[in-house]
C-alpha cells in the first residue's frame, strides 16, 4: 500500500538560477513546485457529453417545478416581511435577508431574472445598510410587492419596459438610502 501523503515520483528537485539581484554575485533560489493535479486526478482524457446532457435535462425539469417553489418563496418573503414589521429585531431582519437572498439565487437559476434583480436589491438593502440607518419598511414593502407582482404576472422578460423601470427605481431608492 502506498502512502497517500508521499510526494509523487514526478516531483522536480529545486532548480537554482542566477537571476538579476542587487548584487550580481548573489544567487537566488527558485523553487518550481510540480503540478501534481494530474497524478491525483488520473488521466482525464475528455468531457463526458452525455453527463452534461443529463444534467441539462435535469435542470430543465427543475425549472418546471420552480413556479411552485417560487410561490412558496414569495409567501415566505411576505411572512418574513410581516414578522419584521411586527418585531424589527435582528432575528426577523435575518429571516427577511435569508428569504430575499434565497429568492435571488433561485430566481436567477430558474429564468426569473426580474425577481432575481429585485430580490438582489432587497438583499443588498438589508445586508449592507450602514450602521445607524433605519431599514425603511416602505422600501422593503416596495420590493416585496414588486416581487409578488412579477411572480403573479409571470414576468420573465428583462426587456419589459415597465418592469425594468420599476427595478431601476427600486435600485435607485436603495442607492439613495445607502448614502
Amino acid at each position: 500500500m502506498t502512502d497517500p501523503n508521499a510526494a509523487p515520483a514526478a516531483w522536480a528537485p529545486k532548480q537554482r538560477s542566477k537571476l538579476m539581484a542587487h548584487d550580481p554575485d548573489d544567487e537566488i533560489e527558485v523553487f518550481m513546485p510540480p503540478n501534481v493535479l494530474k497524478a491525483k486526478v488520473g488521466n482525464f482524457s475528455g468531457i463526458d457529453l452525455s453527463a452534461i446532457k443529463r444534467a441539462e435535462t435535469a435542470m430543465e425539469s427543475l425549472k418546471e417545478n420552480f413556479a411552485e417553489w417560487a410561490e412558496d418563496d414569495v409567501r415566505r418573503l411576505g411572512e418574513a416581511r410581516a414578522l419584521y414589521a411586527k418585531k424589527p429585531d435582528a432575528a426577523s431582519r435575518s429571516a427577511l435577508l435569508r428569504a430575499a437572498h434565497d429568492m435571488k439565487g433561485q430566481a436567477a437559476t430558474f429564468d426569473f431574472p426580474l425577481i432575481a434583480r429585485v430580490a438582489g436589491s432587497l438583499a443588498y438593502l438589508i445586508h449592507d445598510l450602514p450602521e445607524g440607518k433605519e431599514l425603511s419598511l416602505t422600501l422593503v414593502d416596495a420590493h416585496v410587492n414588486a416581487i409578488q407582482i412579477i411572480h403573479r404576472q409571470n414576468m420573465r422578460d428583462m426587456s419589459d419596459p415597465m418592469a425594468v423601470t420599476l427595478t431601476k427605481e427600486l435600485e435607485a431608492r436603495v442607492k439613495e438610502l445607502m448614502g
